[in-house]
């Protein structure tokens, strides 16, 4: 059995091992695999486990032996699965490993964007306070989260936890999803799109990416914003029209943004949220936290084992 995983140096930059992958079969790690070496590095291979690293429907139809795909996320459109369908190949992913991290940087964006911690703590460091002719001062409005109302698009296991969260601040909670959810939480109200983009002070999005919602936070939705409410993106970046937001921001018809995910990454220089006012980015680590990794890590190796066993788990595109 030839094991190959494509990408795995940001799931495992050094801190967790590959030992459970190693014991099925012959394992070959590759910490990055650029587009033209795929075919190559995976020729042979029954297993290719890849992070994002795309696996084209030509990349697929090259891999003759290949019988098992395991996405190391939750989101798998780095694999033409309708491709790997056809060929037989067996696509699964690794859903619901991160919530307790997500919901952690979401209250982080948050917190930074009400608290400015991390300015203020700038600031006593280059020694504004020592200068100081008053016990404290503050740079930045410094917002409350009791009493505000936080809007979340997407009431999955993520948007659930968020309103848990967002509960326990004393904020109340409304939410819109596009299903049915199954036992709604006393503590939110479900509303329709329009209605929480106009009542929120801070909109935080869950959402999977779809055709139907690309580009669904455009000029028109952030026009609706209250100009003190804050957007929050650890979802998919290509939910929001970037250049709309980045003018929504420099115009001062939103208070800010924190974002975790962006439509290219890593960025182009040129994207416009990179210099946009009060725009906080950070470089898709929601997912990242060591407990959260190893978690995806266990989760993986058990797709793998229980493929290898005949009885497939977290099969996607069924």
């Amino acid at each position: 059995m030839r094991i190959v995983v494509l990408d795995g140096h940001t799931l495992n930059p050094g801190d967790l091992d590959w030992d459970a992958l190693r014991a099925l079969g012959s394992c070959e790690v590759y910490d990055r695999t650029p587009p033209d070496q795929v075919v190559s590095r995976a020729q042979g291979a029954q297993i290719v486990l890849t992070n994002k690293t795309v696996l084209s429907r030509e990349s697929i139809e090259h891999l003759r032996q290949l019988k098992y795909i395991g996405v190391l996320a939750t989101g798998y459109n780095v694999v033409d699965v309708e491709a790997a369908r056809r060929e037989g190949i067996c696509v699964t992913n690794v859903p619901a490993y991160g919530t307790p991290s997500v919901v952690q940087l979401v209250f982080a964006h948050l917190l930074n964007l009400t608290q400015h911690v991390g300015e203020h703590a700038q600031s006593v460091r280059a020694g504004d306070w020592s200068r100081c002719e008053d016990f404290c001062y503050w740079n930045f409005p410094l917002v409350e989260l009791a009493g505000l109302t936080m809007g979340i698009v997407g009431f999955g296991r993520i948007g659930h936890q968020t309103a848990k969260l967002a509960h326990v601040f004393g904020m109340k909670v409304i939410y819109h999803d596009v299903s049915p959810v199954p036992v709604p939480p006393s503590e939110a109200r479900p509303v329709d799109l329009d209605t929480l983009f106009r009542d929120s002070d801070v909109v935080s999005l869950h959402c999977p990416l779809t055709q139907a919602n690309r580009g669904f936070v455009n000029q028109q939705r952030l026009a609706m914003m209250k100009p003190s409410a804050f957007l929050i993106n650890t979802s998919r970046g290509p939910l929001v029209d970037e250049p709309a937001l980045a003018e929504a921001l420099n115009a001062g018809r939103i208070a800010g943004a924190g974002l975790d995910v962006l439509c290219e990454e890593p960025p182009r220089a040129d994207n416009p949220l990179l210099s946009a006012r009060n725009c906080y980015i950070t470089p898709h680590i929601a997912w990242a936290t060591r407990s959260a990794r190893q978690r995806l890590m266990e989760i993986a190796m058990a797709n793998v084992r229980a493929f290898l066993e005949g009885n497939p788990q977290n099969v996607v595109g069924r």
